[in-house]
């Protein structure tokens, strides 16, 4: 069967015990994180309300106020407070951005990813040695550019893999560690990295390094941890090119390439990947995340991914 990139498979994020979206409309949308509700802008939400009674429960509303955003909390809540999504801990807090620290529409691909991760990849052994003589249980190798707090790093080093997590952002860093140690990831399972993602990426190249899969979230604007201006525009194309030098050709391997404010549509980043990777038998398309009480969802990024 010839190799492919299926596009428009898009993916839809439910409710899980922890979570759920518990209505949208008139540019906003109401979330369960826990126990907290929260309420926060969101552009997609061109449609009205469905329970306009729900959103008097919300524990703190992110407004924008003179051009600036700001948490108005109505209730009280923790600093900071722990969810889960099945074994994986993790804690959520009130950002100056509007975030939680937790993007729900990425739970199918932590499953995704936890699926790929469930055996370890075929070995290439030396021609004098048999397998009993090799070690073809060592961990795989994951690569997590732009890791955030760090859920997927989480995910894959839970499952088994020894994760590489850079991020640019110290406290971004250490949140993501934070949560690792309350999935009870060992200490050594992740190797963390505060650098620039495409700094680090040519680093890895340039010393040959290899790894079995390959993650990365990459912001439209951002800045590395010594000042490099990162441009998605200007930038993505030489780091897909690098990390094609870095990605296993074992079966097995995987890439997974998100995209959450970037402001380019799923088949704009899939062409990127197969102009880069070439044929690859993988899907892309948008993440969505679908409300509690109806069929509505809400679009909340894109994604590609493929399997070796």
């Amino acid at each position: 069967m010839a190799k492919e990139l299926h596009y428009d498979r898009h993916l839809t994020s439910l409710p899980w015990s922890d979570y759920e979206l518990l209505d949208s409309g008139e540019n906003m949308k109401l979330e369960r994180f826990g126990e907290v509700i929260v309420a926060r802008p969101e552009t997609q939400a061109l449609w009205n309300k469905l329970r306009p009674e729900l959103w008097n429960k919300a524990h703190a509303v992110f407004a924008f106020r003179d051009k600036r955003g700001g948490w108005d909390v109505r209730k009280p809540i923790p600093e900071s407070w722990e969810l889960a999504w099945d074994d994986t801990r993790f804690t959520a807090a009130l950002t100056g951005f509007k975030h939680t620290g937790i993007f729900p529409e990425q739970a199918p691909n932590w499953a995704w990813l936890r699926e790929r991760l469930g055996g370890n990849i075929e070995v290439r052994l030396p021609y004098n040695l048999g397998k009993s003589d090799f070690d073809i249980s060592a961990p795989r190798k994951v690569l997590n550019l732009f890791g955030y707090t760090g859920i997927a790093t989480a995910v894959a080093a839970r499952a088994g893999a020894h994760v590489t997590h850079v991020d640019a952002s110290k406290q971004s860093l250490d949140w993501a560690h934070d949560n690792a140690r309350r999935s009870l990831v060992s200490e050594d399972a992740i190797r963390w990295m505060l650098d620039d993602a495409l700094a680090f990426a040519k680093r890895e190249a340039r010393r040959g390094a290899e790894y079995d899969g390959v993650i990365l979230d990459p912001p439209a604007f951002g800045r590395g941890a010594k000042g490099e201006v990162w441009k998605i525009e200007e930038a993505l194309p030489e780091l897909l090119d690098t990390l094609r030098e870095i990605l296993s050709d074992a079966p097995g391997s995987f890439f997974l390439l998100n995209g959450y404010a970037a402001g380019y549509a799923s088949r704009a980043f899939a062409q990127a990947v197969e102009s880069t990777f070439g044929k690859v038998d993988g899907e892309s398309g948008e993440l969505f995340i679908r409300e509690s009480s109806s069929e509505r969802v809400i679009p909340a990024g894109i994604y590609v991914r493929f399997v070796r």
